[in-house]
């Protein structure tokens, strides 16, 4: 078959004249940061989601970043993180102070499960104060099996979903939105351009608490407080009338300058006005990958899927068993890239970095080394057509076969 040989990469944004004109209205408007379209792209968020609470920030690391600091984590603590992830993940354990806890994944999807969890528990638990679930891919992981261990040892959760925003999940006999927090303290997203929205780039946290998002809120704006009912220095607070002095803040903790301003935030809702048709998309592409990729088993595997998960498909990745085929991943994917076809390798087992090997040193995680040694993450985005993939799948069968 003759193929367009325009070049596939392995993820990319789409924008379009409706997000380009959304982002012109605010350069044409009063606010380009804390202005209105923060607060709208929050409330949307809220709607997508079904939690009570969103706060918007300037990247997937920073909602990370804020959410361990909004659970008081700090030197002393540990927190569980599955080693297959971004290293974003694990730093944002890091950046507070606390130790991280790695754990093993299913060596078919990358998750990390119920036996994972208590492996880490078993070796020691007093101080493991949360666990980070990642939903790799796009799929969630049995939040079911991981809440209600957690639950027995006083384990706060919170959920790495910046590959999952519009999946859904089923909880006890219930479908959830990924976000709705029903039995996790919060869940962190990302909005980079090759997410399934973007805002340039961007990140927020959902959560029902209502503490938490208050402290949440707090931290990304540098630890200032606003609120004359928690001001401590008095004297300078108000005026002789015991009204408050309007200029007057407080920063009573140390915070960051993690803010989203306006125009990233209308990027957003307009993404977001999108975000179930092009998860659509992506599920039908899939599935697509699915039925294209048959030719190739039992040397190329799609990854194992989760019951009862309707994944938003961040990643197509596969699993592909080099050694047995005599040919080497960078090979593949350099004979790949010549035929117009971008890949990617998600990820590098976070516990074999040589920042964190220092830290804790050589770590047996068989699952999580078996993933790696055999993923790859194929070209999905929703400007793909069933064309594109055949293509990718004839031009990876005329390499390994």
């Amino acid at each position: 078959m003759t193929y367009n040989k325009k070049f596939i990469p392995y993820a990319r944004q789409e924008i379009d004249e409706a997000d380009i004109l959304a982002v012109l209205d605010v350069l044409r408007g009063d606010y380009l940061t804390t202005g209105p379209a923060v607060d709208e792209f929050e409330n949307k968020l809220c709607e997508v989601t079904d939690a009570s609470f969103s706060v918007s920030c300037s990247s997937g690391t920073a909602a990370l970043h804020l959410a361990t600091g909004a659970l008081n984590l700090g030197p002393g603590d540990q927190v569980v993180v599955p080693s297959i992830t971004f290293l974003s993940t694990a730093n944002a354990v890091r950046y507070v102070g606390a130790e991280v806890r790695f754990s093993d994944v299913n060596p078919s999807n990358g998750l990390m499960e119920a036996q994972h969890l208590e492996e880490v528990i078993l070796e020691g638990c007093e101080n493991i104060k949360a666990i980070i679930p990642v939903h790799l891919t796009g799929q969630v992981p049995d939040m079911d099996a991981l809440s209600e261990i957690a639950g027995r040892h006083g384990i706060r959760i919170i959920e790495d979903a910046a590959h999952s925003l519009g999946a859904s999940y089923y909880l006890s006999g219930k479908e959830r939105a990924v976000g709705n927090c029903a039995i996790s303290d919060m869940t962190a997203f990302s909005f980079h351009p090759v997410k399934n929205i973007t805002t340039g780039e961007g990140g927020a946290v959902t959560t029902n608490n209502p503490d938490l998002a208050k402290r949440l809120r707090t931290l990304r704006n540098i630890g200032m407080i606003r609120d004359p009912d928690q001001f401590i220095l008095h004297k300078d607070a108000f005026d002789n009338k015991n009204q408050p002095n309007p200029w007057f803040y407080e920063m009573h903790e140390l915070g960051f300058n993690y803010r989203s301003s306006d125009i990233h935030c209308a990027l957003g809702i307009s993404q977001l006005s999108k975000l179930n048709q092009n998860n659509e998309k992506r599920r039908q592409l899939a599935e697509h990958y699915d039925n294209q990729l048959l030719s190739l088993s039992p040397r190329v595997r799609p990854i194992h899927r989760i019951r009862g998960c309707r994944s938003a498909w961040h990643l197509y990745s596969v699993l592909i068993d080099f050694q047995d085929i005599g040919i080497s991943r960078s090979e593949t994917m350099a004979q790949l890239r010549k035929l117009g076809i971008g890949t990617q390798v998600h990820y590098i087992p976070v516990h074999t970095q040589p920042y964190y090997h220092r830290l804790y040193g050589d770590q047996n995680l068989p699952g999580a080394m078996a993933y790696y040694a055999r993923c790859l993450s194929l070209p999905l985005h929703v400007a793909m057509t069933n064309g594109d993939v055949e293509r990718v799948v004839d031009e990876l069968k005329s390499i390994l076969t």
